[in-house]
């Protein structure tokens, strides 16, 4: 029992409309049921509508169908009966509806033109054709005319007309000379579309009497050729020289100079026309001008803009081509002809009608009794098409009345159908350009079930593999399927069993327990049927004594081992190999029952022994390696190589073979194991030699096989365990007759390597193959799935030909027969190639984008048709770049990224995405060629994502009970920030942590003030940043309050920075360019330390680069970096171990052509700027003094005691600490 899905594969006959049916009835494809099953007819093959025939050949009208009964045939001719019988020239082939109009025997094929069109008839209903419009080709000869010389001054234009004769399908036109060599053309010598030559402008070299246009009729293969005519270009110089003794002085040859000439247009004249196509045509508009300069020519859209992925340019963009058309094509296009004296334009204005094409077509309808369904015809077309409805070939007006059948326009309604509701309807669409003809056949079946497993069915499996018991069924209405184990057993449900819509019981862990019988039973309202079948599960075949590795030495003698045990019902086989092969015809390895012994074991057995053991059901192996060693050098013969053989010998000379004798030299203590015989071909690679055969050692005869045309040599070379001997003296020469080739070229090939043409390759016969003088190929091609003609060539020697003209990428039917003076090798095979690839017209559609995270999304577009692609399918591109960051500026610049997504897949994964960003992507269709256009910019949106950690977080301001808290918000913030998170918590002596608490800043905060902290007291921070997904990564930071005056330390000069407990460097920061980067930082600690900047790529797992710092400076410039990458550094002091800050990332600026110079970035600008910043803080410091002056406290008491109030600590007004305090802080926003 197959699905659905695998009907449509079938070729049965009633696939056709089971692969289209609405309703759920489903037909197995068993062959009695199939024979059994009514169906209307369906017409599977016919004739084209428009049948161009060859006068010379028999017609030949397709009609096929199919149908049960089988359907009977017949004709109209004209709108009329068509009696074949009266007819003695027209014959109906048996069991189809072709007709055969004999036409070699005397017809004549113009006395049956015409419209014809075929009925299939059975009890069911009947089908018809298209009409069919009979028309023989022709191919008439010229017209005689009398061809005046044409004589025309330099520089003037020309047209040479072709006018061919009017054939039935129009010719191919083409310009060649009487050498039969194409014409070279340009921007000044074109042909135009009416196959017309004409010439801009005329030059000296224009001078020849042999231009012959030819007309091609490629329906009957034949050529005609137009006489030749003559052009005659007089130059200046020349004219001058015999204007006296040639022309009048009114003659137009007077002595003007060659002038130079703004362009005038040679077709189409006059300043607008008009062009009429039909959608889906190729439009085809021509501008050709004459002038000097020479003109070009440029096209435009008046009102829009011409179709980016369907215009093409062709004849030096003299010819417009839009692919592909339709009714938005429409409009006025102006060709624009230019040179250096002026321009001259013409307009055409392009009117896109429409023969009518579908939009849904009718399908086929099978449905049971008391079923509904519809036939649904919708088409288009300029003008919109007429639908009309036919009944079995009738008007469906005029057709017997069903009352289940309602018309409504384009619908017909079925509802209770019966069996008499079968027939075939036909659904007409047409208008002024066309029409199109569908058959769609309803089929009301009434059938009771029937089960198509063979009764009694067994099925054997494995135990703990899956088992699938079949019950293949039909019936309409569809029956409902129910499954029994044993013959009284209940009805099977539950997760241990899985029910198949095909009818099949699938058990997915069979068992010993699951062996029994399986009873099928499938019911409708039509009746009742079942099925037994017989299920047995086996035990699993084993390997209980494997192989084992071995090492024997040479010469000796060695034995695996392969112990099975298997189900006694099974009957295994077993088979060994050598290294996955076939073991060695030898009979030194002998095969037992459970095991593989090697005799007298040699160097070539080294390797993999494996043993397989397969039954019916099941196959399991199992491998042992073998190593050979060397014996124990014993004192012993010395083996050499042997000796050459001589006194060879050729006797019993015939054409194709010959006997040759000799006799061995010594074989110093290897005995000769085999013979190699090599020949020399004199006559075709003189000093070459090839090897001819092998035989054993023991052989001094052989008979060898010839080729003809071969002047053979033959010398003998002896083998032993040891090596190959020297050659043997060559024998006497002997010279084969020649022959006809045997054999044909091999590896032939048609590969395309422009748009138009094929390129026919093969490998050459070699000398010896030829068979005899005069080496030439026969190359043949014809166009696959046309009924055309094979086109040859006989070419020389060579291993290439080019055939030129051809249609892109279609696929061509090619043989290369080679040939001598002798004759013809054996007709060849027939290979498939492709003429060339051009890029892919479209790109791809309805490209949509799925965003899963912040960092991934899906991107999935449809597939471009097949015909489009115009070469092989490589895949698809996906390039995307993001555009800007939502959360920050965008980097100036945008590097694209390429995704390759092979075969015709038509979704990716695009990973590495940064969260809360804009991105945007196109997608293009890859083939052998290039890529295609590509589709339109889809823009998209990355979500929020947890932001990185703050870029840096400084504690300043220590007080008795305060600290300053500064920090950067993050360098990827991911999203929109929501707040800061600060812990913090205290540290004793012991370094044992105190109770934390949180705090939460709000995000457009940059700097914290803690208040109520304890004196003296170390504190430890935990600082990160927060958006709406989660929050980032944190930084921690350490810092201290200042003793009070009653401790035993004194805050030291400069005491405005917190102190720290150990040395440490810290807030580095980095100020990046495109090639290098300031490295700056905090440090404290002992004095006289000697810095060290480590750097590297981030992400990278190289090691990391090491600048020593001059001096104890604080900054250090990293010079040599790479524009656009993304580099980690850190900053450490020597002699201190461990001792280095706290890793930092940044980005160096992207590569540009040309930068100004940044005037933050030079020396004398910083310089200028760290002088004002420390006047300012100078003048800060001064006002602040002054300020605390002017008001008494009792701190300042004790401090007037002091020579220097600056190294006292300050104090609350009550001079007390109390033991718990309340925190509290002051922020303030950034500047």
């Amino acid at each position: 029992m197959m699905k659905k899905k695998s009907l449509c594969a079938s070729r049965a006959s009633l696939v056709l409309f089971l692969c289209q049916m609405i309703s759920s009835l489903d037909v197995p494809l068993d062959s009695k049921l199939l024979e059994e099953l009514s169906q209307p007819p369906t017409i599977t093959q016919q004739s084209p509508k428009d049948y161009i025939v060859d006068p010379r050949e028999n017609i030949v009208i397709q009609c096929e169908a199919k149908g049960k009964p089988p359907p009977s045939f017949s004709w109209t001719r004209n709108g009329t009966h068509f009696d074949i019988d009266k007819d003695a020239q027209v014959t109906m082939k048996p069991n189809s509806g072709t007709l055969v109009i004999n036409i070699m025997n005397g017809g004549k094929a113009e006395a049956y033109e015409g419209v014809y069109q075929c009925t299939a008839r059975n009890e069911r209903g009947a089908a018809i054709s298209n009409n069919i419009v009979i028309r023989p080709s022709r191919s008439p000869l010229w017209t005689k005319e009398k061809l005046e010389p044409n004589h025309v001054r330099e520089g003037d234009s020309l047209v040479l007309h072709c006018r061919p004769p009017v054939g039935l399908p129009p010719p191919i036109i083409f310009w060649m000379d009487n050498a039969f060599q194409r014409l070279p053309q340009s921007e000044r010598v074109s042909q135009g579309l009416n196959g017309d030559l004409y010439f801009s402008n005329v030059q000296p070299e224009d001078t020849r009497e042999d231009y012959i246009c030819y007309a091609r009729f490629n329906h009957t293969q034949t050529i005609q050729q137009k006489q030749p005519i003559s052009v005659k270009v007089f130059s200046m110089d020349s004219l001058n020289d015999t204007i006296a003794a040639n022309l009048s002085d009114t003659d137009i040859y007077g002595a003007k100079p060659v002038t130079e000439r703004q362009p005038v247009l040679l077709t189409p004249t006059g300043s607008t026309s008009t062009k009429v196509e039909l959608r889906g045509n190729v439009l085809l508009l021509e501008c050709i001008a004459a002038g000097l300069p020479t003109p070009v020519i440029r096209w435009i859209k008046e009102g829009g803009e011409l179709p980016a992925n369907r215009t093409f340019f062709e004849n030096f963009k003299k010819t417009l081509k839009i692919t592909d058309v339709s009714e938005a094509d429409s409009g006025n296009y102006k060709c624009i002809a230019r040179n250096t004296l002026g321009s001259a334009h013409h307009v055409i204005s392009v009117t896109v009608k429409a023969a009518p094409y579908w939009i849904t077509a009718p399908r086929n309808l099978v449905l049971s009794p008391g079923e509904h369904g519809n036939l649904i015809c919708r088409a288009n077309g300029n003008p919109k098409p007429d639908i009309s409805w036919l009944a079995n070939g009738v008007p469906i007006a005029i057709a017997p009345e069903d009352p289940s059948r309602k018309v409504d326009g384009d619908t017909i309604i079925f509802s209770h159908v019966q069996e008499r509701s079968s027939a075939v309807y036909q659904c007409n669409a047409s208008n002024e350009y066309g029409y199109l003809l569908a058959n769609a056949f309803v089929n009301v079946l009434a059938e009771p079930p029937r089960i198509l497993t063979p009764a009694n069915k067994l099925y054997q499996v494995i135990a703990d593999s899956p088992a699938l018991l079949d019950c293949a069924y039909f019936g309409s209405p569809k029956p409902e399927i129910e499954w029994f184990k044993g013959v009284k057993g209940s009805i099977l449900r539950g997760n241990e069993y899985v029910f198949h819509d095909n009818g099949t019981l699938e058990i997915p862990v069979a068992q010993k327990d699951s062996t029994g019988t399986y009873t099928c039973v499938a019911r409708n309202e039509l009746g009742k049927t079942q099925n037994e079948v017989q299920l047995e599960v086996k035990d699993p075949t084993m390997i209980i004594k494997q192989p084992e590795y071995k090492v024997i030495q040479r010469y000796g003698q060695v034995s695996f081992e392969c112990i099975i045990k298997h189900d006694s019902t099974l009957s295994p086989t077993v088979i060994w190999l050598k290294d996955n092969d076939e073991l060695p015809d030898d009979e030194r390895f002998l095969v037992g029952k459970d095991n593989l012994t090697i005799m007298n074991v040699t160097d070539k057995d080294d390797g993999t022994y494996t043993c397989i053991v397969n039954t019916t059901l099941d196959s399991v192996s199992a491998s042992a390696v073998l190593t050979v060693v060397a014996a124990p050098p014993t004192p012993a013969i010395i083996y050499a190589r042997p000796n050459p053989p001589f006194d060879l010998e050729l006797t019993g000379q015939l054409e194709r073979s010959i006997e040759l004798s000799w006799i061995p030299g010594d074989e110093n203590n290897s005995p000769i194991t085999s013979f190699v015989i090599e020949y020399e071909d004199g006559l075709h690679e003189p000093g070459v030699w090839h090897y001819q055969t092998e035989v054993p050692g023991t052989q001094t005869t052989v008979q060898l096989k010839l080729s003809p045309y071969v002047n053979y040599s033959f010398r003998v070379i002896a083998v032993n365990e040891i090596g190959r001997s020297q050659p043997s003296e060559p024998s006497e020469q002997y010279l084969t007759k020649s022959a006809s080739p045997d054999e044909n070229p091999s590896n032939v090939q048609g590969i395309g390597s422009e748009p138009d043409n094929l390129v026919i390759t093969w490998e050459s016969l070699k000398g010896f193959q030829s068979n005899g003088p005069g080496l030439q190929y026969k190359v043949s091609w014809r166009q696959k799935d046309v009924d055309d003609e094979w086109t040859s060539v006989i070419v020389a020697n060579v291993s290439k030909y080019i055939v030129s003209g051809t249609p892109t990428f279609v696929p061509y039917e090619i043989k290369v027969q080679a040939l001598n003076d002798l004759g013809y090798a054996p007709e060849p095979s027939v290979v498939i190639g492709h003429s060339g690839e051009d890029l892919p017209m479209v790109a791809p559609g309805n490209v949509q984008v799925f965003v899963i995270n912040s960092t991934l999304a899906k991107v999935h577009w449809d597939p471009v048709p097949l015909k489009t692609v115009r070469g092989h399918l490589q895949g698809y591109k996906v390039y995307y770049w993001k555009v800007q960051s939502l959360s920050r500026r965008s980097r100036r610049h945008v590097e694209k990224k390429i995704l390759t997504f092979r075969g015709n897949k038509t979704v990716g994964m695009l990973p590495g995405l940064e969260p809360y960003s804009s991105y945007k992507l196109n997608v293009r269709v890859v083939n052998g060629k290039g890529e295609g256009p590509a589709s339109p910019d889809k823009l998209f949106r990355t979500p929020e994502g947890v932001p990185g950690s703050p870029s840096f977080l400084k504690i300043t301001n220590p007080t008795l009970d305060s600290l300053t808290l500064e920090w950067g918000s993050p360098t990827h913030p991911n999203g929109v920030l929501t707040s800061y998170i600060l812990k913090f918590q205290p540290i004793n002596n012991t370094h044992e942590l105190g109770p934390l608490v949180e705090i939460r800043i709000p995000a457009n905060e940059s700097s914290l003030i803690l208040k109520n902290l304890n004196y003296s007291t170390r504190y430890k921070f935990y600082f990160n940043a927060q958006t709406s997904v989660g929050s980032g990564n944190q930084i921690t930071e350490e810092a201290v309050t200042i003793m009070d005056e009653a401790g035993i330390l004194r805050p030291a000069v400069g005491a405005g920075k917190v102190q720290p407990l150990y040395p440490r460097i810290r807030n580095v920061t980095t100020a990046a360019a495109e090639t290098y980067a300031n490295i700056s930082w905090e440090y404290e600690g002992p004095d006289h330390a000697n810095f060290y900047v480590e750097y590297g790529v981030a992400g990278s797992k190289e090691d990391w680069k090491k600048e020593i710092v001059n001096g104890s400076r604080s900054f250090f410039v990293l010079k040599g970096l790479t524009p656009g990458t993304t580099y980690k550094v850190r900053v450490g002091a020597e002699g201190l171990s461990g001792f280095r800050s706290s890793e930092d990332v940044f980005e160096t600026g992207p590569a540009m052509a040309s930068r100004q110079v940044d005037i933050a970035t030079q020396g004398w600008f910083i310089g200028l700027m760290c002088a004002v910043a420390l006047l300012i803080l100078i003048l800060l410091i001064v006002c602040f003094i002054r300020r605390n002056k002017g008001g008494k406290y009792p701190v300042k008491e004790k401090e007037d005691a002091h020579a220097d109030p600056e190294i006292q600590p300050m104090k609350e007004d009550d001079g007390t600490f109390g033991e718990y305090r309340l925190f509290s802080f002051v922020s303030s926003a950034p500047f």
